[in-house]
């Protein structure tokens, strides 16, 4: 009975994702019939202003949310296995501090050098340059530790260094500057176009792509380094492709949509509850897809249905997920013991 519940759980989920889909495309200041939503997915006659909502507003938002929930719940999945800890999130290398740095740099230093700011894309590119930067550190600092703890201690001490230096940005900025930089630091999914949309699909698609030749080690993590070699595992190549992956989705995620909190915390754990299982295999598709019907049930409700209206994203994430998180933690405290 349970092999057949996780065969069909994945199903399940995928249709689940869409339906959620559709009901957060339909949501909004202005309430769209479920039908009108299914006309256009299906590019059958529909009302052309609806349409034209539907086409240039709502399925880029809800898109973003599916490609950023995919990937944050993935990196979350391989974090946590990773380190042996189910503390862990996909922010643990302190790739969204470095992100947070170099824009925080951008946004609040156009006092002194204007020209910066300038481009729409400088934010996205600051933000990817900032997380390149964690990455390069966090692979070399690898390469010298034999252990995934004392790298778990160096991202956390990358993300302390990186924080202080914004808040010394922040502490010398301008009300207007702040105010531009604690906007995006709340995260945001309804920012994207279609260029942006491409560029985030195509590395998502990488990303789970190389997680998925990275499964195997994730298995033996679970048991143990020891466990790993002794099965022929090259644990110093899977560490690099395990941080690499998680590094880039996490990366691309917060440059075009900020460090969206919570979601890769939270999804492994509410997806275990469903799906009772250990085998990565299973666990990542099923987290992928777990993370997309998060983050859209949270913007969906960020949406303040029938209002104009919009609540931060973050601000929903937490809100709803450390409950969650709480009650999974108490429910489980034996296997939460680190």
């Amino acid at each position: 009975m349970k092999r057949l519940f996780r065969f069909i759980s994945l199903p399940i989920l995928a249709v689940s994702l869409f339906l959620i889909f559709c009901i957060n495309v339909s949501t909004g200041s202005v309430s769209i019939p479920f039908v009108s939503v299914l006309s256009t997915l299906f590019d059958l006659p529909t009302d052309s202003i609806v349409q034209e909502i539907i086409l240039n507003f709502r399925f880029p938002k809800a898109a973003t949310c599916v490609l950023a929930g995919a990937g944050l719940g993935a990196g979350g999945l391989m974090m946590q296995a990773f380190f042996r800890n189910p503390l862990a999130g996909p922010d643990v290398l302190g790739l969204s501090s470095g992100a947070s740095l170099l824009v925080a740099f951008t946004i609040l230093a156009q006092a002194t050098l204007p020209t910066i700011g300038n481009s729409p894309w400088s934010v996205a590119v600051a933000a990817t340059l900032g997380a390149l930067l964690v990455f390069i550190l966090i692979i070399l600092a690898s390469q010298k530790l034999k252990d995934n703890s004392s790298l778990l201690i160096v991202g956390m001490m990358l993300a302390a260094f990186t924080s202080s230096m914004v808040s010394v940005l922040q502490f010398l900025s301008r009300a207007d500057d702040l105010q531009s930089f604690m906007i995006w630091s709340l995260g945001s999914v309804g920012s994207t176009n279609w260029a942006e949309i491409r560029i985030l699909f195509l590395v998502i698609f990488v990303g789970l792509l190389v997680a998925s030749f990275c499964v195997k080690p994730l298995n033996s993590w679970f048991l143990g380094e020891n466990y790993g070699k002794s099965i022929g595992i090259n644990l110093k190549k899977a560490k690099f492709w395990i941080v690499f992956s998680t590094s880039l989705m996490v990366g691309t995620i917060t440059a075009f949509c900020g460090p969206i909190a919570f979601v890769g915390l939270a999804v492994p754990h509410l997806v275990k509850l469903v799906i009772p299982t250990n085998d990565h295999k299973i666990l990542l598709p099923a987290t992928a897809l777990g993370g997309s019907i998060l983050l859209l049930l949270c913007d969906t409700l960020a949406q303040l249905p029938g209002s104009a209206q919009v609540l931060p994203l973050n601000a929903v994430t937490s809100f709803i997920g450390a409950p969650v998180l709480i009650w999974v933690v108490i429910r489980n405290k034996k296997k939460f013991m680190i």
